[in-house]
């Protein structure tokens, strides 16, 4: 079932277009007033947004294009958050990041909901969230700056490198 829907705004707000956009995925439009320039324009979208088409005027699109690309999950994420979910990353239970954090059960609590809010690791029948937000840990860029940085140093064996033979005269 088509979702049929046409924004008419006095105000270029990209940030709404796109929120209408992500939400109701077919039939859809966001025009500026200012650029209907008569009835055939509005027909032509409403026709457009009834076929199941997005209709977006396009000062909004080269808004959409031009803003600034959105900010890195695990970036969301508080650093008591992002400590949680290592601790979540290394298997621990919630009894274990409690006892690891010095927390209440209710605390983490708290940080793992909004965890999974802000991985948008949503409750399904079908995903586990603990597992989603785990994966989105492991697979961010941030995570793998920081093992980078932590990476232990390869242990030297003690054995030194022999000395080129020297000839003999």
């Amino acid at each position: 079932m088509l979702a049929e829907l046409l924004v008419l705004s006095r105000y270029l707000q990209s940030c709404y277009a796109m929120r209408l956009i992500e939400q109701h995925r077919g039939g859809v439009g966001y025009l500026l007033k200012e650029r209907v320039s008569g009835v055939g324009v509005l027909a032509d979208a409403l026709a457009r947004g009834h076929e199941g088409e997005c209709v977006v005027d396009p000062t909004v699109v080269s808004r959409l294009l031009r803003r600034a690309p959105p900010a890195r999950p695990l970036g969301l994420l508080t650093g008591r958050e992002r400590e949680v979910l290592a601790l979540m990353a290394e298997g621990c239970s919630n009894t274990g990041i409690c006892e690891r954090l010095t927390l209440s059960a209710k605390t983490v609590e708290g940080h793992m909901r909004n965890i999974f809010m802000k991985l948008a690791a949503d409750e399904s029948a079908d995903d586990h969230r603990r597992v989603l937000a785990v994966l989105s840990y492991l697979r961010s860029p941030l995570q793998q700056e920081s093992w980078a940085r932590t990476a232990l140093p390869r242990q030297r064996t003690g054995r030194r490198r022999a000395a080129p033979a020297q000839e003999t005269p």
